[in-house]
């Protein structure tokens, strides 16, 4: 372990020690920092500002309103570098809730080459958690806080953070009814659930999970959805071609392979489609989209074509109705698929899947089942 990493687990030794007692005396301070912190809506300054104030403690000479290189000056750093040579492994090695993907990547915080100041004008939303970064970061250049306390600090809020979800978390699904004597819920009652949280704020992410979890509960079958990758990672970077993919047991080769859209499946996206089947030295029996919009009848007849041209077969699927058919199909399996999905929701990084949107389904969950008291 080198200096850099011997940092960070003393502040959060520090931090989560004195988890009931801030550093910082100035409420003007921690309430931006908590601000920041508690921002559902984007993640990204968080770790931002834990770059910059790492590489303020680790090289004292730096101004910390200078994490580009392309500032070309004396005392400018790579803030990206800090971030993703040590706050990455930071926050997976504590869990922590932030972004799994540098910030210095996002649209706000790349291609700069001047000073942030705070009169840096960035087109952001919320523009309220920017401007605090930035007045923090002005904070530490002018010696009003000690970069020291301000990390430990921001390490501070995301602990109590963390543990706030994780027992939100813990005590729904204790008031899930688990007792045998409770008949489970139907295949139609576990649409509408399905339903109502594919409705909710942000649920992007979903389409991929009810998939995966449909394979999941009946991977005795034979057939089995690979890893999942992470939901900001691009097929060009994984290899993948779909976003569930699905091979037989004890077989490396995609067998089905499913992409999930959130608007209208057009040619466009059936022809990259096209591209990636033939990226493969062989041939995958299935690809199918499903979408939460309308399917237009022209776009799915042309998909339906092309199995006589390339022998495999393209599909475009209403998400619902392929669960629907899917939860009858396998009636006595439904209770596994539910448990299935909610384990893959509440597994998911905050980032895929958002804890309002995990409380939700848990809340919806607990409704259904009452309802059958």
């Amino acid at each position: 372990m080198n200096k850099t990493e011997n940092i960070l687990d003393e502040l959060y030794k520090i931090a989560y020690e004195g988890l009931t007692k801030s550093k910082i005396e100035d409420d003007n301070i921690r309430e931006k920092v908590e601000a920041i912190c508690r921002c559902l809506t984007n993640k990204a300054p968080i770790r931002f500002l834990m770059s910059c104030l790492l590489a303020k403690i680790d090289r004292p000479e730096i101004d910390i309103r200078k994490p580009y290189t392309e500032i070309k000056s004396d005392d400018s750093y790579s803030g990206r570098t800090y971030d993703e040579s040590y706050i990455q492994s930071f926050i997976v090695k504590y869990n922590l809730p932030c972004n799994p993907t540098t910030a210095f990547l996002t649209p706000a915080f790349r291609n700069i080459d001047r000073v942030l100041t705070t009169d840096l004008a960035l087109i952001v939303k919320p523009r309220r958690i920017y401007t605090y970064s930035l007045e923090l970061l002005d904070f530490v250049f002018t010696g009003k806080i000690n970069p020291r306390d301000l990390l430990i600090e921001i390490v501070r809020f995301l602990i109590i953070i963390k543990t706030e979800n994780e027992t939100r978390i813990r005590q729904l699904i204790k008031e899930l009814r688990h007792s045998n004597d409770v008949i489970p819920l139907s295949s139609e009652q576990i649409v509408t659930l399905l339903s109502q949280h594919l409705a909710s704020k942000n649920a992007s992410r979903l389409p991929v999970l009810i998939v995966n979890a449909a394979y999941i509960a009946v991977a005795h079958l034979g057939e089995k959805p690979l890893p999942l990758f992470a939901h900001t990672a691009a097929d060009s970077q994984t290899g993948s071609i779909g976003d569930v993919e699905i091979t037989l047991e004890n077989d490396d080769k995609i067998v089905t392979s499913y992409e999930m859209k959130n608007k209208r499946v057009i040619k466009n996206d059936i022809d990259h489609a096209l591209s990636k089947i033939k990226s493969l030295d062989y041939l995958v029996d299935n690809y199918i989209f499903i979408t939460t919009d309308i399917i237009d009848e022209d776009v799915k007849d042309y998909a339906y074509h092309l199995y006589d041209e390339i022998g495999v077969e393209i599909a475009i699927l209403d998400c619902i109705g392929f669960i629907r058919h899917y939860l009858h199909f396998f009636h006595r399996f439904r209770s596994q698929f539910l448990d299935a999905y909610q384990s893959l929701v509440l597994s998911q990084p905050d980032s895929a899947v958002s804890q309002p949107l995990k409380e939700a389904f848990l809340a919806l969950r607990r409704a259904a089942e009452s309802d059958k008291q």
